[in-house]
């Protein structure tokens, strides 16, 4: 557009001046190095230069003119590198590397690779850039609870808005428990672990055992509930049991909690053995054992099993056996 005026501009003056030399009669010899050239009127002397330093100006014109729109076009494709930095910035992607060529934008290009950001309360209308728009509202939508369409983000699965949106799948019963335990593959391993302890609640002891490698103890401890329970009762055996409790690295404070946790509602017996054979394998159910039988009253076994202990083994039971030898009676749970 400039240079179409300067173009008009340059006609009309060089014109202007031609017109004025027709007014001059004379013509001029040029000599140039001995050369003698042939004569030319004074429009055509006036003339010529001016038209050279158009050709001249307009190259000058032109050559930052074109430096100009590629150094624009740098700018202009750094604010969209800009862009895509700040919408990974809302997505928490990992590894990110936008490249800039622009001073400006690399430090800030630097600052936004290298950060998280979390949006607060904004008033999304006021977004006129539709890419951050949309990424802004996926995100709004999955901390209000709602199930958004993510693929076109190409988020991992370990991303904390994928594991809310599939959390939300979850919920809302768009997808069951157990379709996401059976695609463990595919879904973020704490958030299979979160099912799970619902889906133990409800399900079989059959299919809790099939996805018993996401077994947690707050699984095992809302499991162990169920046991013979009034409501969502489970009857398991101890064989099963046991390989449950083989999927975690138990010590003996919490076998002896998972003896308390089965008195309320498995069979004397049943439980007394399963401790029984827990701790022939595992000196850590020891206690569990001791504690079962105590908490039974079968002192006989429990008298057996401390007189052939150690000095140092044992201390707290012997002391709550001391008690009630003497007719003192305490709870047992004061000595675990």
């Amino acid at each position: 557009m400039h240079i179409k005026k300067y173009t008009i501009a340059s006609f009309v003056l060089i014109a202007l001046m031609g017109w004025i030399g027709t007014f001059s009669e004379q013509t001029i010899t040029i000599d140039m190095f001995g050369l003698i050239l042939p004569s030319v009127s004074v429009p055509i002397v006036i003339m010529v230069p001016l038209v050279i330093l158009y050709i001249a100006s307009l190259l000058h014109i032109s050559f930052y003119s074109i430096m100009g729109s590629f150094k624009l076009r740098r700018y202009e494709k750094d604010y969209e590198q800009m862009i895509d930095s700040v919408v990974d910035a809302f997505l928490n992607k990992k590894n990110r590397n936008h490249v800039f060529k622009t001073p400006r934008y690399k430090t800030l290009g630097l600052l936004s690779d290298n950060s998280v950001i979390y949006p607060d309360n904004l008033d999304t209308s006021l977004i006129q850039n539709e890419k951050i728009r949309n990424v802004l509202e996926a995100i709004e939508d999955i901390k209000n609870l709602k199930v958004v369409d993510m693929k076109k983000f190409n988020l991992v699965m370990d991303n904390p808005l994928i594991v809310q949106n599939e959390r939300n799948k979850f919920k809302s019963g768009e997808v069951s428990a157990e379709d996401f335990l059976s695609h463990s593959d595919k879904y973020n391993k704490e958030l299979l672990r979160e099912i799970y302890v619902e889906f133990v609640q409800t399900s079989p002891i059959y299919a809790i055992a099939n996805y018993k490698s996401n077994m947690t103890k707050d699984a095992l401890f809302k499991l162990l509930a169920r046991v013979n329970a009034d409501e969502n009762t489970l009857e398991v055996s101890n064989e099963a049991l046991i390989g449950l409790f083989e999927t975690l690295e138990l010590d003996a404070k919490e076998y002896v909690s998972i003896s308390s946790a089965l008195s309320l509602g498995m069979l004397p017996e049943q439980r007394i053995k399963l401790f029984e054979t827990i701790s022939d394998t595992k000196d850590e159910a020891m206690d569990a054992y001791l504690f079962t039988l105590f908490d039974l009253e079968m002192m006989a076994p429990a008298n057996v099993i401390l007189d052939i202990s150690q000095k140092d083994e044992f201390i707290n039971f012997k002391a709550y056996r001391a008690l009630k030898e003497n007719h003192k009676n305490f709870n047992i749970n004061l000595f675990i």
